[in-house]
């Protein structure tokens, strides 16, 4: 007990640590990496409470996918972070607003946490069955038998939105050469080969 809550502060501090130096990097390379530092923490804070599988996401959609394109994009492109900075004060008031809404849920929940101490001693992760060895395994169950209809619908939306965003950047410019493969296989002797006849002595 006395390790876990050791390996708990530990990924806490770093986590808090790495969040404030996303926002407070001027590079926004490095707030990419704090970024991914922070979602490193985070798994390994849900690992700790028994839920492997968040932790899993986590590591593999939001790092492996979402952080690192995200980099990339930072990287490739040249973006004038200057100028967007210019506008800081336009967007404070509803900053300030946001940042009161979510200071007033925090305080909400740690004022329940206090008026009812009951509540933190409830079980935070769903102990699966007997025959049932791991939450990933339960989670697994139960997404492919009564929520199966749901889970395709999502990959449908999914689907139909990388579509979409495809069609909508994809842009055709004139004056560029383009492979049409249905000329191509249409093509006969008469239209690939062409015969000259060269005078003897002269060339080509």
């Amino acid at each position: 007990m006395i390790l876990q809550a050791a390996f708990f502060y530990l990924f806490a501090a770093v986590m808090i640590a790495a969040a404030f130096m996303v926002i407070a990097a001027k590079n926004p390379v490095h707030s990419v990496l704090y970024l991914i530092l922070t979602f490193f923490n985070a798994a390994g804070l849900f690992v700790l409470l028994g839920a492997e599988f968040l932790a899993m996401i986590l590591i593999v959609v939001y790092v492996g996918a979402v952080a690192v394109l995200f980099l990339f994009v930072v990287m490739m492109l040249d973006i004038d972070f200057v100028e967007l900075r210019q506008g800081f004060l336009h967007y404070l008031p509803i900053g300030a607003l946001i940042g009161i809404i979510l200071l007033a849920e925090l305080a909400m929940v740690v004022g329940v946490w206090i008026v009812s101490p009951e509540v933190a001693a409830e079980p935070v992760a769903p102990i699966p069955p007997l025959d049932i060895a791991s939450n990933t395994e339960a989670l697994g169950r139960l997404l492919y038998t009564r929520y199966v209809y749901f889970f395709q619908a999502a990959g449908m939306v999914l689907l139909v939105a990388m579509v979409g965003a495809i069609v909508l950047t994809l842009r055709h410019k004139e004056n560029v050469k383009r492979q049409v493969i249905a000329e191509q296989n249409a093509r006969g002797p008469a239209t690939a080969i062409e015969v000259v006849k060269v005078d003897s002595g002269k060339g080509i």
